[in-house]
């Protein structure tokens, strides 16, 4: 009985979640052609996805979230974000954070059903990975636009994501763009959208705590006189130490 429960639940969630998505795309679609000339960094868009995920998430009963460590960073300057990947849900729960900004994403998402829709109005960089020198140009040139718009920059460092929870090597790209535009990087953990869905399953997991772990911004300057490459292994290693702090508190 339980299981029969679960499938309909799950059901009416994903179809919750089409209606909502198809009338947020709509929204945000208007938004851009009305606010464009005025709204050059598309903060209108950004806010009806910010509105979509909300509503998207507060309708389980059992589900929770919490954003921790928000006092360190300062909303009105941009950031390259860099967080561990688990889930297509990282990209969801991300809108919690209450700053502006655009993903680093492969161009084969735009295929997927209303999330290629969505980077498109948003504007997110949408990089060809199999040609890595047009891409690394591609990232340099439109991030630096959105930085000097003062629009953040999110990337997931690893590039790929992970099938068993551990964290990949980084790729220091990253800190690279946060370097040649003189911002920080902004490290944050996310643990707990691995297991929105059930293992091995399209079905929900309607008892799910999702955390955002906010840690300390690396500065401009330690960007400016460490080597990139053991400035990232450093920022994974205490990426990993976090993740395994959050594990330990379920």
């Amino acid at each position: 009985m339980k299981k029969i429960a679960n499938i309909l639940y799950s059901l009416l969630l994903y179809l919750y979640a089409v209606v909502l998505c198809t009338l947020f795309l709509v929204l945000s679609a208007v938004a851009l052609v009305l606010c464009y000339p005025f709204d050059r960094r598309r903060t209108v868009v950004h806010l009806c996805s910010r509105a979509l995920v909300r509503c998207f998430m507060v309708v389980p009963p059992c589900w929770s979230h919490r954003v921790v460590g928000w006092e360190k960073v300062d909303p009105k300057k941009p950031y390259v974000i860099v967080m561990n990947h688990n889930s297509l849900f990282d990209i969801v729960v991300l809108y919690f954070l209450r700053l502006e900004y655009r993903w680093v994403s492969k161009i084969e998402v735009v295929k997927a059903p209303y999330f290629g829709q969505f980077l498109y109005l948003h504007g997110d960089i949408l990089i060809n990975r199999g040609r890595a020198t047009q891409a690394l140009e591609q990232l340099r040139a439109e991030g630096k636009m959105w930085l000097d718009r003062g629009v953040s920059i999110a990337i997931f460092p690893e590039g790929t994501r992970s099938k068993t929870g551990q964290m990949g090597r980084f790729n220091p790209g990253a800190f690279d763009l946060a370097k040649r535009n003189e911002v920080e990087v902004l490290p944050i953990v996310l643990h707990g959208t691995r297991t929105v869905l059930r293992p091995k399953s399209i079905l929900f997991n309607w008892r799910n705590r999702i955390t955002l772990q906010i840690l300390d911004p690396i500065s401009v300057e330690q960007l400016q006189n460490e080597p990139l490459r053991e400035l990232s292994d450093a920022t994974r290693e205490k990426m990993i130490a976090t993740l395994e702090a959050l594990k330990q508190e379920q």
